[in-house]
Parts: structure tokens; sequence; C-alpha cells
């Protein structure tokens, strides 16, 4: 596996991995959350206002990526088919050698799986909110690892 900057021409791949794999873990959102947070997602990763990394198979194709904004994890995705094979460890051991060891993310409460992730890691709650970024009534766990 490779990691490198976000690619352009891997934009619409990136939207499908974040689609396919919020559909996988994400099951307490309705299908109008889901298009709402892809157009959501799409316009961030087109207009780069977060620094994305991409991880790349053997074949150079991404299977997963994360969003970074300063030492915050905006997002890690990975495609589903990958999932508990080290991709999202990878991400988050680079973005390690990237910003330090203090990292801060925010995890959907009700997404237990990505929960036990980042507990894994070595990150820790600090504070939860009812309501997501987006006002909607879907409680997050802020997380940081230090």
């Amino acid at each position: 596996m490779l990691i490198v900057s976000y690619r352009e021409q891997d934009h619409e791949q990136l939207v499908r991995i974040w689609e396919s794999a919020v559909r996988a873990t994400h099951t307490f959102l309705e299908e109008h959350h889901i298009q709402f947070y892809r157009d959501m997602v799409g316009e961030i990763l087109g207009q780069r206002q977060v620094e994305i990394w991409e991880v790349l198979d053997n074949e150079q194709q991404p299977i997963g990526f994360i969003g970074l904004h300063n030492t915050c994890i905006e997002m890690l995705f990975v495609d589903p088919s990958q999932h508990g094979q080290g991709v999202g460890r990878l991400l988050i051991e680079h973005t390690i050698k990237l910003k330090g060891h203090h990292l801060k993310v925010d995890v959907n409460e009700q997404n237990a799986g990505a929960a036990q992730f980042y507990e894994k890691m070595g990150f820790v709650q600090i504070g939860r909110s009812e309501l997501d970024g987006s006002g909607n009534p879907f409680p997050l766990l802020h997380l940081e690892i230090s």
C-alpha cells in the first residue's frame, strides 16, 4: 500500500469509497441524509477544503482516504472490502508522522465500529455533542490522542 496526496483523477472514486463506507457503517442514516452528506463530501474534496491523503492498492487505485484540518481528522473512510486490513491504521500513523501525536477527531456515537477503531489507536473521549456539525441529531463523541 502506498500513501499519496490527493489526486484529482481519484475524486469520484473517493466519493464512492465514502458512500460505500457510510452505507456499511452508518446504518442510522436515512437515504436523504446520505445524499446530503455525499454532496457535502464531494464539495469538500473537490475544493480541497481539507488536506487529503489517499491509500493506493497495488494497482494504484484508492482504497481509503483521510481528510485533515491542522491536527483535526475531519474524515477517514476505507472501502468496506478493505475494513480490518490495516488501511485506517496506516492513515492514522501517516497523520501522526505529519502532524505529531496530538490529534483530534469527532466520531458518530452510533458508529460503534469507528469509536472502537479510534480507541484501539489510542484516542480517548474528551467530550460529547448531541448534534453533528450540520445540526442533525446524530451525537458526536469528541476524541483526542496525545
